[in-house]
């Protein structure tokens, strides 16, 4: 049992923790979270005894083997099997004396240590290295390759296969999800609930410390205050104090009403059951646990599009690779205004080769793209961090891409991005990685895109940050594609999948509970999604040719649109007259009016307070024969 007892940690002038305490259970599974810069990589570096608390004590850490996933990877010429091998330090140091006593031909000794290594199952050693490495992604091909010629992400994967391969009772890990996609993020999952020490974990990511976590440690107010379950327990008993603070009411209501129109749009506009299904049943909680995140530093929403065409982009028959390496081949597809698409697909498969291509980033080898008049793309990349300004201040980020707008204007919409007072004119070079996430998506948000393709968006952002970008992308009325792996941010902000596989790119009809039990069986090697492949606008997809179905499409698209456009209509008319109606009523509450001498005004209000009841009611009315005729049609 670890046990932390009233510690108090300054850094600088800063104060991390005050009177903190809590206790962690043996082999217990714990998510640390907390807003960045309020102490999760102190907390760790206590435990690991490479700082000491200015006041207090952690009890219990003696003769404990502590592992810990380094977050930096000094270069080396090993291999990478030997590299994660050597994580397990007493197995590497025997390799090394047995490799000594035979080369001096000391085979007495060598014996020895032979007999050292088999009673620790040393063995064994490169074989599970291997098996941690192909579990994180790597192939068979890396396993001999020097460390060295990996890129920072691909290096940050070695940092965790080592810390994994390391012997330990505590396990600490520092954004292990980084860098990693669905598939190798579901393998970790499993891989960290049969582990048999202490697991002490900062993620970012909601379904990953759901699924693996059974309590969680947030970092509040200088304290550590302990949840049972995973973050979304932690939201819903969060919720529950918050829920009884006054001040926090009105937020909290303006965020549930947030959600209920999106729930209402997204069940106007679904179409796959099963899907719907899950879906809705995700955004209708989310009511529930709106006061966890009515104390959150950000709020910001994407502008309205404007002017768009439709469709907004297409591609066909297109070939889309790097040189004479072809990637993926015969994609045709067509973006539509409000299209809500996740991109799911293994690590290398073309995700990102995809959404270059979709941008005329990269060209493509053959087929044809063809943009709609007035589109307007906002592309958030994995690199897009390494293209900032580092002498330069988030204001002048903004104001380079727009010169004219007005210096205040620009400053209330970076707070929306917690970037407040002095923080907003301060060079970049100092900011933390989730400090620079923050601000290149807050350029791409300020470009008023009408089409957002968004690549990861959410690495570096820590927990109230990414509860931000799903609230602002549930109300994106523009289309979206997003590649993600975190699967809370897809749950909520798309409605439709594509699976990018064997170089093809084919609809996904099911949920992503599905793909998850799918990912984690295998397919069996037999070229098929689980059966769950089919096409999207494809070529030669048997009832006649590609063309064929897509002037089918258009004609379709075109018998709706009318009927599109007027719910759309009915629906901007019913949320204009439910404003007005909540600032008349913030009006009726106001004592003062039911004083002498206000009656005449007082009637005038109620008046006009019937008339707005009586015309939503019959905006409601008119919404649902639309909606109905809408599905009649097949929309």
């Amino acid at each position: 049992m670890i046990i932390l007892e009233d510690i108090a940690l300054r850094r600088g002038p800063t104060l991390l923790f005050e009177g903190a305490s809590a206790t962690l259970q043996p082999g217990q599974k714990l998510a640390l979270i907390g807003a960045n810069g309020t102490g999760k990589s102190s907390l760790f570096a206590l435990l690991q005894g490479e700082l000491g608390a200015d006041r207090g004590q952690i009890r219990g850490m003696s003769g404990l083997r502590i592992a810990h996933m380094a977050q930096e990877l000094v270069a080396s010429n090993d291999s990478t099997r030997d590299f994660v091998v050597a994580g397990d330090r007493e197995v590497a140091a025997l390799l090394i004396d047995v490799a000594a006593a035979e080369s001096a031909e000391d085979f007495e000794r060598a014996a020895q240590l032979h007999q050292a290594l088999e009673a620790i199952d040393g063995y064994s050693a490169p074989r599970r290295a291997e098996q941690l490495l192909l579990g994180l992604g790597f192939t068979t091909d890396d396993l001999e390759q020097p460390v060295v010629d990996f890129s920072g992400g691909w290096r940050v994967r070695l940092n965790l296969a080592r810390a994994l391969m390391t012997p330990s009772d505590v396990l600490l890990l520092d954004e292990p999800t980084n860098h990693l996609d669905l598939d190798t993020m579901l393998w970790l999952e499993s891989w960290l609930r049969r582990y048999q020490g202490t697991l002490v974990m900062i993620s970012h990511d909601r379904d990953f410390i759901d699924a693996v976590c059974e309590r969680t440690l947030s970092i509040e107010q200088h304290n550590l205050v302990s949840y049972r379950g995973g973050y979304s327990a932690f939201e819903q008993q969060r919720a529950e104090r918050l829920a009884q603070q006054t001040a926090l009411f009105a937020r909290q209501q303006r965020e549930i009403a947030h959600i209920e129109s999106f729930v209402r749009r997204f069940r106007a506009k679904a179409t796959k059951a099963r899907q719907a299904q899950s879906r809705l049943k995700a955004l209708e909680r989310m009511e529930t646990v709106a006061p966890a995140h009515a104390d959150s530093p950000f709020s910001f929403q994407f502008p309205e599009p404007g002017k768009s065409s439709d469709p907004l982009l297409s591609v066909t028959d297109a070939g889309l690779g790097y040189g004479d390496h072809s990637v993926l081949s015969r994609v045709s597809l067509t973006l539509h205004p409000g299209d809500r698409i996740g991109l799911l697909g293994k690590n290398g498969a073309g995700k990102t080769t995809l959404l270059k291509g979709l941008t005329g980033a990269l060209p493509l080898l053959g087929g044809e793209r063809v943009e709609g008049a007035h589109l307007r793309i906002g592309y958030f990349d994995q690199q897009q961090l390494e293209v900032l300004d580092l002498e330069a201040s988030p204001l002048l980020h903004l104001q380079r891409l727009d010169p004219s707008a007005r210096e205040q204007a620009i400053l209330d919409f970076l707070g929306g991005f917690n970037f407040r007072g002095d923080r907003a004119r301060e060079a970049i070079a100092p900011f933390s990685g989730g400090e620079k996430a923050r601000l290149a998506l807050a350029m791409v948000v300020w470009q008023d895109p009408n089409l957002l393709i968004l690549d990861e968006p959410t690495n570096h952002l820590d927990l109230e940050m990414r509860h931000a970008l799903a609230m602002a992308l549930q109300g994106y009325t523009g289309a979206i594609v997003l590649v993600s792996h975190d699967r809370h941010l897809l749950r909520h902000a798309v409605e439709s999948l594509w699976l990018v596989d064997r170089g093809a790119v084919t609809e996904y009809p099911d949920d992503l509970a599905a793909y998850e039990k799918w990912v984690l069986t295998g397919d069996g090697g037999d070229g098929k999604a689980g059966e769950h492949r089919g096409t999207i606008d494809g070529p030669e997809s048997g009832s006649g040719s590609a063309r064929q179905q897509r002037q089918n499409a258009a004609q379709r698209r075109a018998q709706l649109r009318p009927l599109q456009r007027a719910l759309e209509k009915t629906e901007r008319a019913l949320e204009q007259q439910q404003r007005e109606l909540q600032v008349l009523q913030e009006q009726l509450a106001d004592q003062t009016l039911y004083e002498n001498g206000n009656s005449s005004r007082l009637a005038e209000l109620v008046r006009t307070e019937g008339s707005l009841k009586s015309t939503i009611a019959e905006l409601e009315d008119s919404w649902m024969e639309q909606q109905e005729a809408l599905e009649q049609a097949g929309g």
